[in-house]
């Protein structure tokens, strides 16, 4: 018995680990092609051991630093006040729906869960938003449509408050005479620290890897954010490089000898670095918050 569950547990780690490798290699192959040659890849294809080792990608990518710079900015403001936002607005939603006591209950929790299946679509969605929120060519363009919320953190947090916070605790802060919003601040909150280090980690990453609502709603360059301007330079390099009219000019000639593949894995490896950075301080309460939160 002893044996069997030991070599289970082994089999356990070797496909866990398995399952590691699998999503680090390509990671690890992205940032090995982003600083070889431009002609070692064309000559041998994608290798963890380039023939020729090479930074024009990243001397490219320095030629725009004060662009890249300004957006990186925008996005670090944007996920820092969209994150905060968005967890309190889940946080508040969800903690009604916790309540047993709540009247019309299971119709506003359906009415959340509805949202997940259902949307308007994206020309009412753009036509709510430029026209009533006028949103266009703003910051909010980036940090609204990204708020106005996500059910299943909603759902997850409302899952978690009933699974882990007492009602009894509630029910004695109650009798102490705490408001409900006292004791949604002073001791709903301090307990769900998991959940809320999970579903801000999920907001981070939707809002730091967002391109598609800086390309429908922003026109002014000067307010793209990273992953927007990212985009816009690898589409850009694609469309000189294939343009053949332009080979004929010298500054054609120039745009032909950009080092187009490794600077999109380039780009590709400074856009998802800070993700990286920030992850290990979060996963302590990742896998107790989601855990929690994801039962029923």
């Amino acid at each position: 018995m002893v044996y069997e569950s030991k070599l289970l547990q082994w089999s356990a780690n070797v496909i866990l680990g398995l399952f590691a490798a699998a999503c680090l290699i390509p990671f690890a192959l992205l940032v090995v092609s982003s600083l070889s040659s431009e002609a070692s890849i064309i000559q041998n294809g994608y290798s963890f051991f380039p023939t020729e080792f090479s930074l024009d990608a990243y001397h490219y990518l320095w030629t725009h630093v004060g662009e890249l710079g300004r957006a990186y900015g925008i996005t670090i403001l944007i996920t820092a006040v969209g994150t905060v936002v968005s967890l309190a607005i889940s946080s508040m939603l969800a903690y009604p729906l916790s309540r047993h006591d709540m009247p019309l209950k299971s119709f506003w929790t359906f009415f959340v869960f509805f949202t997940m299946l259902f949307n308007g679509g994206l020309v009412p969605t753009y036509m709510v938003y430029t026209q009533l929120f006028d949103i266009k060519n703003t910051l909010f363009g980036l940090l609204i449509p990204g708020l106005l919320m996500n059910g299943f953190n909603v759902l997850l947090v409302r899952t978690f408050f009933m699974t882990s916070i007492p009602s009894a605790l509630i029910e004695a802060a109650s009798i102490d005479g705490a408001s409900e919003i006292k004791t949604f601040y002073r001791i709903v909150l301090p307990l769900s620290l998991p959940i809320m280090a999970t579903i801000g980690l999920f907001q981070a990453i939707a809002y730091w890897n967002d391109w598609f609502n800086g390309l429908i709603y922003l026109t002014d360059a000067r307010l793209f954010g990273i992953q927007t301007i990212l985009n816009k330079m690898m589409t850009d390099i694609q469309f000189l490089t294939s343009n053949s009219n332009l080979a004929s000019t010298g500054a054609g000639q120039a745009i032909m000898e950009l080092p187009s593949t490794t600077v999109r894995m380039a780009i590709a490896a400074i856009g998802v670095l800070p993700i990286l950075i920030a992850y290990p301080f979060f996963q302590k309460y990742f896998v107790r918050g989601i855990t929690i939160g994801a039962v029923k």
